[in-house]
Formats: structure tokens, sequence, C-alpha cells
């Protein structure tokens, strides 16, 4: 029989964190533990007021799902995921959770890293961007200067975007990249994608709100720079949608439900000839460790928050000048301190 505990966190950004709809300072979250004999696994989802979610919600849901969870029969992460999709139908982020900790459990049991189990070669990773949230010019100039990294990430949606990646641009020869965050309309995208190619910005992350599909539209055959989907793509079924809008998908675990759906996800943007990124939620090092199982399969990937919390209670992968080097340890190699 296994066991289930559940440990929320409040995590501290190192700096005020802003983008085009919100700042924070704090970042709560909730690591979900199943545990059998000596053997624990780790999955983890954090608050979003945006997506309506909470720990306390989560808590909640899993608690009163407790017996459900710990008497269940499965010999795959896959099929215990379809199991728990039927009592939490519309809440992927504990969803999310449960399943990252039965894959970590599972491959633990096996005695295997995670994407060994999966039969994935990590000799070729993409790098990890570091992410610069909206503040001041100056500020950002000083985030960027404190580290130093081969490629950023720049959190737009303000009314001086071109000045904020010309001033950056100043202070680095490193790659950019552009997240928007829905605050762009078709027009502004169109007009600033040809100025922000020749300030070696890489792509443009969700410009334009979900709902404009027609403006999307325009971009994706017009803009000088590859678009992709991110507030757009969330679970499955928006991979086929969104081809034809954007050029690629950036998959969140916790949008999703989870690294069993992501996986799903990524063949299906592979049969479209769409890229694939995978992004964080300012998760701890638990939820960083499983996005780093799925690294031989990305193009992309952002999974920079260990890098931008001040108190990380797990320890997992390693980030090195943009380089993710994975624990060479059963499981996603997740540990609380």
């Amino acid at each position: 029989m296994k066991q289930l505990l559940l440990h929320p966190y409040t995590l501290q950004y190192r700096h005020p964190f802003a983008i085009s709809r919100e700042v924070r300072t704090a970042q709560h979250t909730l690591i979900v533990e199943l545990r059998e004999g000596s053997l624990a696994g780790y999955g983890e989802a954090t608050a979003n007021k945006y997506y309506g979610t909470t720990v306390e919600g989560m808590m909640a849901q899993l608690e009163s799902l407790r017996p459900v969870i710990e008497t269940a029969k499965w010999n795959t992460p896959e099929e215990f995921w379809g199991m728990m999709r039927q009592y939490l139908p519309q809440s992927p982020f504990p969803l999310a959770a449960l399943d990252e900790a039965a894959h970590d459990l599972h491959a633990r049991q096996l005695g295997l890293p995670l994407h060994q189990v999966w039969g994935l070669n990590t000799e070729h990773l993409p790098l990890c961007n570091y992410t610069i949230g909206i503040a001041s010019i100056d500020e950002m100039i000083a985030k960027m200067q404190e580290m130093p990294w081969p490629v950023y990430k720049i959190k737009l949606g303000t009314e001086h975007d071109l000045d904020i990646v010309q001033a950056l641009r100043a202070h680095t020869n490193a790659i950019f990249r552009v997240d928007a965050n829905c605050a762009w309309s078709a027009e502004q995208t169109l007009a600033l994608a040809p100025k922000l190619r020749d300030l070696g910005v890489e792509f443009i992350e969700q410009p334009l709100p979900p709902q404009d599909t027609e403006g999307m539209r325009e971009v994706f055959r017009h803009s000088a720079l590859p678009v992709i989907a991110d507030e757009s793509c969330q679970v499955e079924k928006d991979v086929q949608a969104c081809s034809g809008l954007f050029h690629g998908i950036n998959i969140k675990l916790m949008k999703c439900g989870g690294l069993t759906p992501a996986r799903r996800m990524i063949a299906q943007a592979r049969a479209l000839s769409m890229k694939v990124m995978v992004g964080c939620m300012t998760e701890s090092s638990v939820g960083i460790a499983a996005i780093g199982q799925l690294l031989p399969l990305l193009d992309y990937v952002d999974m920079d928050s260990p890098l931008l919390i001040s108190n990380d209670p797990a320890t997992g992968v390693c980030l090195d000048y943009g380089q993710v080097h994975l624990p060479h340890t059963p499981g996603t190699g997740a540990t609380l301190k």
C-alpha cells in the first residue's frame, strides 16, 4: 500500500517577478510525495491566480482522494494517471503533481533514471534560458548582468518593449527569446518582429490573447520571427488547434496534467512538424527535475525557476550557464532537503 504525503511551501523570489499581467514576490507550491516501503516519488504543482488554483484547494482535493490514491493498484504511471484523471477531470495541477510523483516512484523502483525508463539518450540536450521579468530598464539590465547566461527569455508587454530589447542587447551577445504573455495585437507583433529579429531574438512566445485566432493566423503567415504558443496550448486537444497559428508549442506540465499527457503532446506536435518547448511555472527543484526528464525530446526549455527563488526546498538538476546536468540517480533525481 502506498502512502500520500503533502508538503506545502512558500517559495521566495530573489527579485520581484513581473509579467504583463501581474507582479509576484513569492510563489506558493505543493510538493506531493508518494511513498511505498523505503522509496518515495515526488511531484509538484504551484498555485496560480490566472488558472484559479490554490495550494489549499489542491490539498483539499487530494485529501478527499487519499483512500483512492493510497489503495489504487497500478503497474505503470500511465495507468495511474488514467485512474486519477477520472477523479480530477478539471484539475490538471494536482493531477500533474500526482503523475510526476508516480513516474518518479516507478523509476526508482526500477532503479533507473526516468529518462532511461523511456529509452531516451541525454547526449544532446537543449540549453535552458534564464528569464528576465518586467522591471525598469536599468533593473532588467542589472538582473541580466547578475546572471551571465547564453540564452535569455525576456518578459515583455509594456509601452516600451523595443527600448527594453535594444537596451539589453547593448550588454550581451546572448540569444534572446521574448514572451509577451498575450499583451500585443497582431499589428504590434508584425511591426515588432523584424526589429526584434535584427536584435538577435530567436522567437516570440504567445504575443496575442488565445481567443484572437484570426490575428494569430495573420501573424503566423507574415511574422519575421517564429511564434510559440503558451496560453493557447494548455491541453492535448490544443496542439492540433495551434497548427497553422504557431510554429511551435510551449507545454506546461501543470496545465496539461503531467508527464503522461505531455509526452503525447510532444509526439502530436512532432507529427505536425511543430517545434516543442517545455516551460516552468516557478516550481522548486522537484517540478524542474520532472521537466528535465523530457529534455531529449525538446527543441527549447525554460526550466530556470530554481535560479529565480532563494529558498528551494529540494535538489535535483544542475543548471550551469545554460547547460542542464541531470542527476545520475533513479527516478527524476529530486530530493527534499
